[in-house]
């Protein structure tokens, strides 16, 4: 037995506490790409709870059992028809729920290290499972770790049934009612009557479809964090404003995500403020100037855009490319605000496109940061509803599932948000120290972008490189400048 290892001390089935009556529910056009990815493997790192652990285990599965009420799709199981269709069963058939014991392990070995322990990988079920292998077992699992000092909940869900937004709303509901909550604030939509629902067919290889990248390549896996200050310096710089408009463009930004988010406080439900709109205003800087006193620019470039812009170029400068090898920056977007009519915020299930933008190695390291951000600036404003059907209309026309890696070594993937209100799961006992991932869909230029613990417009993006470029980028002055704690 390794010294780092877990040990599984019970595996059970849960499932919710009362009967679905939610029909089945067909993939769309951005669900079934999905089904060669791994499951989402996320989770939080919370200190000890103040009671036993087998009280904690019955909470937590009391909890699990009603949530899973508001959320059925997540107790059934994938079904294809003899059409070729792919459905999820509202079956009932339930959850695994695992007690893991890694008492040899402290807070402090989890978070001290520079790079990512391993360990967290064993935090989580489903390891490397694909999610088409949802025909024959669960859709969810979820973990719960005792440390030394902590514990760990980590929970794996199929990728073909949902995505970020529909999984943090799934957790932060696991958590309001698993600290006493009665009624839950934001009922899931299942409606399936948009443009996403599609009469293509994936054609599947026999044995089901692997994902697209090695599982056994070399990795190193860091957490990036950028305070509040040095996004609004970063992103000051980019648009080249003076100090004195800082605070209108953060203002002008907010309001912004507010259009267009979710996440609205619920303070009647849990007496506290749980939406990253909050979190943003929190340190707000107030408007002190109308805008016409700040320079003329005929794109304003946002704070996640100038930063997205600033590791393109540290990673590339890092894989030292020939001027001419064409790089490769995607971002995950969601579409449900974009299309036309929009979809409910809070419609479950995969609602994100990927948008690649290319450029040469010599054009993102010879020209400025800001050349770099209008190329990333350019193509998500770009992406509206006509954009978002024609990429729904592509994959029709040849359904395939979605390559996820990076093929010819020069591709950068960015996904999760740090929109997303993971540190809004407070089981009863506190917020999470840390949010982290397992091994799924982790390879060489792999980035997810998470809020800060402290809110406010703090940032941490999680950066899986191999060995090599992740030096580069860690002894990057541009890069590094930036990051919380260098010097």
């Amino acid at each position: 037995m390794r010294p780092d290892s877990v040990t599984i001390v019970s595996n059970c089935t849960v499932i919710p506490e009362k009967k679905s009556s939610l029909g089945d529910l067909k993939l769309s056009a951005s669900d079934l790409p999905m089904l060669s990815c791994h499951y989402i493997q996320k989770g939080g790192l919370f200190t000890r709870p103040p009671f036993p652990i087998d009280a904690l285990l019955a909470l937590l599965k009391r909890a699990l059992s009603s949530t899973l009420v508001h959320f059925p799709p997540l107790a059934g199981r994938l079904i294809t028809d003899a059409h070729g269709y792919v459905y999820i069963t509202c079956n009932d058939a339930g959850v695994d729920f695992i007690h893991a014991n890694a008492g040899h392990i402290f807070i402090r070995d989890l978070l001290s290290p520079i790079h990512v322990p391993d360990s967290f990988k064993e935090f989580f079920a489903f390891d490397r499972t694909v999610s088409y292998d949802g025909h024959f077992k669960p859709i969810m699992a979820v973990q719960v770790t005792e440390l030394a000092d902590g514990v760990f909940i980590g929970c794996a869900v199929n990728h073909a049934v949902t995505d970020g937004t529909s999984f943090w709303n799934f957790f932060n509901t696991f958590a309001d009612l698993s600290r006493g909550l009665k009624r839950i604030s934001r009922a899931p939509c299942f409606e399936r009557k948009s443009v996403l629902i599609s009469q293509a067919v994936l054609m599947v290889p026999q044995g089901g479809p692997k994902v697209t990248f090695s599982g056994d390549a070399p990795l190193a896996e860091r957490i990036f964090s950028f305070s509040r200050e040095a996004i609004l310096k970063l992103k000051s710089k980019v648009n080249n404003h003076k100090s004195s408009c800082i605070g209108e463009i953060d203002a002008i930004e907010i309001l912004g995500k507010q259009s267009n988010d979710p996440w609205k406080p619920d303070q009647k439900a849990s007496g506290k403020v749980t939406s990253v709109l909050e979190n943003w205003l929190k340190n707000a800087v107030a408007v002190s100037k109308p805008q016409t006193d700040c320079p003329n620019q005929t794109v304003e470039i946002s704070s996640f855009q100038s930063l997205s812009a600033l590791l393109w170029r540290a990673v590339t400068r890092a894989r030292k490319f020939h001027p001419s090898k064409t790089t490769t920056f995607r971002m995950a977007v969601n579409v449900r605000h974009r299309l036309e009519p929009k979809l409910d915020p809070l419609y479950f299930g995969n609602a994100i496109q990927s948008i690649p933008t290319y450029a040469s190695a010599g054009d993102v390291l010879s020209r400025d940061l800001r050349w770099c951000a209008e190329q990333l600036n350019s193509n998500v404003k770009a992406h509206n509803d006509d954009m978002v059907r024609k990429f729904i209309g592509d994959w029709e026309s040849s359904p395939k599932c979605f390559p996820l890696g990076n093929f010819d070594g020069a591709m950068i993937t960015m996904g999760s948000s740090p929109r997303f209100p993971m540190y809004d799961n407070d089981f009863g006992w506190g917020r999470p120290m840390a949010i982290r991932g397992g091994r799924a869909n982790k390879f060489d230029g792999k980035i997810s972008a998470f809020p800060g613990r402290e809110g406010g417009g703090n940032v941490d993006l999680e950066v899986v490189l191999s060995p090599e470029t992740m030096a580069g980028l860690e002894s990057d002055s541009e890069f590094m400048q930036y990051v919380t704690g260098w010097a």
